[in-house]
């Protein structure tokens, strides 16, 4: 495995009750948190199939940070929606720290 699936894999019980509890916390008053449980979703099926390889999934993330404006925490944010925001910006970084240069 790469460290990016590592961390997600490790990470994957949090990030997936995370995604969905702030869909149901927060999902009328920041409708993004609809597509960005979407874009997990899409992350997380990605890295089953992909056998331990770092799956193509730069698209994902990116839209993730755009939805979360660069993963700002919002002021009416409880502490799953931060803590979730805080683990897919950590993804992210991996990610894009193993991918420099590709």
């Amino acid at each position: 495995m790469t460290a990016f699936t590592d961390y997600l894999v490790g990470h994957a019980e949090q990030l997936d009750l995370g995604t969905l509890a702030i869909t149901r916390a927060h999902g009328t008053h920041h409708p993004e948190v609809f597509e960005i449980r979407k874009r997990y979703e899409t992350i997380r099926d990605r890295i089953a199939l992909a056998n331990g390889a770092q799956p193509q999934i730069g698209d994902e993330l990116t839209r993730i940070r755009d939805l979360t404006n660069g993963y700002t925490i919002p002021d009416d944010a409880c502490p799953t929606l931060a803590a979730t925001y805080r683990m897919l910006e950590e993804a992210h970084r991996i990610y894009e720290s193993a991918n420099e240069g590709r």
